[in-house]
């Protein structure tokens, strides 16, 4: 006679938001119910444009006759940060677990994970370790423009948000303790202490693709407890194309004009010189970017956002100012 072994799980809701990536989605799946502790809650929430998302849900349903509570839902409106407020609110769980739809998790990822949260209770939010996108010292001419912008290295960049809304990947290796203090955390695979999460935990300002949502939750998470970053807990995004990404020109404007929202809304980064920063920044970007490919539509699309992004700004700073106000 065999036994099948018991599932061990803990009372964390994941949230996964999806569209048109059926086959990434359910090899997250798995790889998340394969591990030495599962969750107990699954909350996708898919903007596809067919029922294939259904399907492979379905399959890793009949696939797992253990599998743990998986509740999936249509987006009431496309983009990732919408889905993540979507979900959380159906969320029944103390503890949120945001994840991407294109990850791979290491059997023991999710145990660390708790294991860090449960360690300190000071502790509010704790991400994985990303395996093929960890920090890479900067080269001295960015380590030169950083300078300029009054944002010096120190010890390392890892794991800060510096000056305009600069963020930097937390170290990896197997030489590292526990957990890693860090400025910021991403929404690719990270827990959370949900009574700490605001509510809706993303602003309505992150639209579609939602750059830099993650950023500004995490922020704000990071004024009431601490972050950090489980060297231990491993993943490997396997990052997949899709519409969302197609379109360098609305990329490079997102990235510009959300940065400048990090910046100015939830760091409270509004001096001249912290514009002076963000343009230099962005300028620096652009430069780069013609350097590494050498002109080119690509480099012209993301001048292109940029422009766009700089128009935004200038539109949306105009329609908040008071009625009669006037520049003194």
């Amino acid at each position: 006679m065999t036994f099948e072994p018991v599932m061990t799980t803990v009372p964390v809701s994941v949230v996964i938001p999806t569209a048109d990536r059926p086959v990434s989605l359910r090899r997250t799946l798995e790889s998340l119910l394969a591990s030495s502790v599962v969750p107990d809650e699954f909350i996708i929430i898919d903007a596809s444009s067919n029922d294939n998302t259904e399907a492979a849900v379905g399959a890793v349903r009949v696939g797992r006759g253990d599998c743990p509570a998986l509740l999936l839902r249509k987006a009431a409106m496309t983009g990732a940060a919408a889905q993540r407020n979507q979900a959380v609110a159906l969320a029944r769980r103390d503890h949120v677990l945001f994840c991407d739809d294109d990850i791979i998790v290491e059997p023991d990822c999710i145990a660390r994970l708790w294991q860090a949260l449960q360690s300190d209770g000071a502790i509010g939010g704790a991400s994985a370790a990303i395996v093929n996108q960890s920090y890479v010292r900067p080269g001295w001419p960015v380590r030169i423009l950083l300078a300029t912008i009054g944002v010096f290295e120190h010890d390392t960049y890892a794991g800060r948000i510096a000056g305009p809304a600069i963020q930097f990947l937390p170290r990896g290796g197997d030489d590292l303790p526990a957990t890693m203090p860090v400025q910021w955390l991403n929404t690719t695979c990270t827990l959370y202490r949900r009574a700490l999460l605001p509510d809706p935990p993303f602003d309505t300002h992150f639209s579609g693709y939602s750059l830099g949502e993650d950023v500004a939750l995490s922020l704000r998470v990071g004024r009431r407890a601490k972050l950090v970053n489980v060297p231990a807990a491993r993943i490997v995004h396997d990052s997949q194309p899709g519409a969302h990404k197609a379109d360098a020109v609305e990329l490079s404007r997102m990235a510009f004009v959300n940065r400048h929202y990090i910046m100015t809304q939830v760091l409270g980064r509004n001096r001249w010189r912290d514009y002076l920063a963000m343009l230099w920044w962005e300028f620096w970007q652009l430069a780069m970017a013609a350097v590494r490919r050498r002109g080119g539509v690509a480099v012209r699309s993301i001048a292109r956002g940029q422009w766009l992004g700089l128009a935004d700004i200038v539109r949306n700073a105009a329609a908040r100012k008071p009625r009669g106000s006037r520049s003194v």
